[in-house]
């Protein structure tokens, strides 16, 4: 119980450093703060989701006490509260297919239905939401003051370049439309890095107490479609609902763009250059952004059509070992 404590303030104190580098205002600063829920995501997978909601705890009253309430909120929202969450959902399991108590094979320990990847997928495109929309928030209640604010500070920031006033103003109008839409993407994204490296750190270090999951067999629930179409509607309805479900609709289709290098993934088994077709399609996304829009096409395309299932299905069974 002691080492249990002990690791889970050493993680939480890791977490808060990382996410209160920010204020020096270096580089590498940034990369530490999307670091930042790692610790308590490792913590989590390894010694359980009480360790991290002890870390996160400890992390966050340890922030207020030196930088103020708003700091610890903003920890724990951010930080804390995934890190917790998402590593209690991958550990979730429960058994399936029960013996009978009188067969003798009820010895063997039943085998463990895991909590679906797809949905810790879309407790992430919550999360994005939570902590992309609290952020806009503090700029004000309504569209009209939030998108005066963002610009307001996005001017400020842009004027220390020596670029023209008019030039440096139709560049932040444009960032005043961008920015939720990236903030969104960014959450999602780092979110899900964390929790992938999370993973990775704790089998390597044989405390993982779960088997690595299929990846590229993770479907999302199919209400999310539905739910990505509302809230494409609902984008055009103006004022703070639009921009909200902006951020909603960004978030389920990275969601879909994640589905779509799953597809990816399981289209390409029998291909012979298939390392080389997939180490291609990460960078051509990475460098250039604008092609994740084939990712969320063939997600989506696949949870219509089933695209996965028709090729395995099309694929000969394998060889009997011999």
């Amino acid at each position: 119980m002691i080492a249990m404590l002990m690791i889970a303030v050493a993680a939480g104190a890791a977490s808060a450093l990382m996410f209160a580098s920010i204020i020096s205002g270096a580089l590498v600063s940034l990369l530490l703060f999307y670091l930042a829920p790692l610790p308590l995501m490792v913590t989590a997978l390894g010694w359980g989701p009480l360790a991290a909601a002890v870390g996160g705890i400890a992390a966050s009253a340890t922030l207020g006490v030196i930088f103020g309430i708003p700091y610890s909120i903003a920890f724990a929202v951010m930080v804390a509260l995934p890190g917790w969450w998402l590593g209690h959902l991958a550990l979730l399991g429960r058994p399936v297919d029960p013996m009978p108590a009188g067969n003798p094979a009820a010895q063997a320990p039943p085998a463990i239905e895991w909590y679906p990847v797809g949905r810790i997928l879309v407790w992430i495109a919550v999360f994005a939401f939570i902590t992309t929309t609290g952020a806009l928030l503090t700029l004000g209640a309504d569209a009209e003051t939030i998108t005066a604010a963002l610009r307001r500070g996005l001017i400020k920031v842009l004027s220390a370049s020596s670029q023209p006033i008019g030039d440096v103003e139709r560049f932040a109008d444009m960032l005043v439309i961008v920015a939720p839409i990236a903030a969104t993407i960014i959450a999602m994204v780092t979110l899900t890095l964390n929790l992938w490296l999370a993973a990775k750190v704790t089998l390597t270090s044989g405390r993982l107490n779960r088997p690595w999951p299929e990846l590229r067999a993770t479907v999302l629930p199919p209400m999310t479609l539905v739910a990505l179409l509302v809230a494409i509607a609902l984008s055009f309805v103006g004022g703070i609902v639009a921009i909200l479900a902006q951020i909603v609709t960004t978030a389920l289709m990275i969601a879909y763009a994640l589905i779509g290098f799953a597809v990816l993934h399981t289209l390409t088994l029998s291909m012979a250059s298939r390392g080389f077709l997939l180490a291609g399609a990460y960078t051509v996304v990475a460098a250039f952004g604008w092609p994740i829009i084939a990712m969320v096409a063939l997600g989506i395309a696949d949870a219509l059509f089933g695209l996965r299932q028709r090729f395995l299905q099309t694929r000969p069974p394998p060889l009997p070992a011999s």
